[in-house]
């Protein structure tokens, strides 16, 4: 079982909420947030117009003048991967794709290989897949384990996200064991929601979140990144991930190589207060 209870976590998350940046100065919080931001647009209504206007609105928030290196990747379907790595040529913002029968992760195992090998193919340099959750409710850790193994295979070189849908999941335990779980599999990352659902990332479930990615580091001696992603509306639920991950992993995960954010609806407002200073 998981070793703390609702109301450690939350005076742990308190904690963290009044403590001050150690690591990144105050100028740098909104550069380090924008940088971690997966630009993301996810709608049936998606088309090629709004995948260049996306495309060309990640191009724009790169403006070295200002030391603002824009978003570290857009996030699209896997039809729309080979255009958005097209328009995103001769930047350094990466092409991510949701794949694998996202959200509900309701198909056969050679489907979703199919489309993340699809989606590589078409030149994506991550993959956000979603575990089995109705699998791994129902105790078939072995199966859940076995399908990203499977897809991290297909992978290839591309970054693998594992997002393990926690408003699903429920109780710190089984977040915990899911995120222990896809971290064994192959997981580079490891991300809270689809952003698809009523509940979507907590604190309590990122700290949790982290506290496996820190056990797993110990065991392995391999970091492993983090997303939360759903539901983060406002720049100070930004910042309080942000303080819960420096506190919890130190200063060696502040690089969007080992953290992002979902939160594409706070990066305009985000973008406009760096060009105001």
């Amino acid at each position: 079982m998981y070793p703390w209870n609702m109301e450690q976590l939350a005076e742990r998350i308190e904690a963290c909420r009044k403590n001050s940046f150690r690591y990144l100065a105050s100028r740098d919080i909104t550069r380090f947030l924008l940088h971690a931001i997966d630009l993301t647009s996810l709608s049936g209504s998606d088309n090629t117009g709004s995948i260049a206007r996306l495309c060309e609105h990640a191009r724009e928030m790169v403006v070295p003048e200002k030391q603002c290196d824009g978003p570290a990747a857009v996030c699209v379907f896997p039809t729309f991967v080979k255009q958005a790595k097209q328009c995103l040529r001769n930047t350094a913002i990466r092409v991510a794709s949701v794949a694998g029968a996202f959200p509900s992760g309701q198909s056969p195992i050679d489907i979703k290989v199919s489309e993340v090998r699809y989606a590589v193919q078409s030149g994506a340099d991550e993959i956000d897949m979603v575990i089995s959750r109705g699998k791994f409710l129902e105790g078939n850790y072995q199966e859940v384990f076995d399908e990203i193994a499977a897809i991290k295979n297909a992978c290839g070189t591309a970054l693998l996200k594992v997002i393990l849908e926690t408003g699903e999941l429920k109780t710190p335990d089984l977040i915990y064991k899911a995120s222990l779980l896809s971290m064994n599999a192959g997981a580079d990352f490891i991300k809270t929601s689809t952003g698809k659902i009523e509940i979507n990332a907590t604190p309590e479930a990122f700290m949790v979140m982290l506290d496996a990615i820190v056990t797993h580091y110990k065991l392995t001696g391999k970091k492993i990144g983090i997303k939360p992603a759903g539901g983060i509306a406002d720049t100070n639920t930004a910042i309080l991930f942000l303080k819960i991950l420096e506190n919890v992993t130190g200063e060696e995960w502040l690089s969007n190589r080992l953290f992002r954010v979902g939160t594409t609806r706070l990066a305009d407002k985000i973008f406009e207060e760096i060009m105001r200073e």
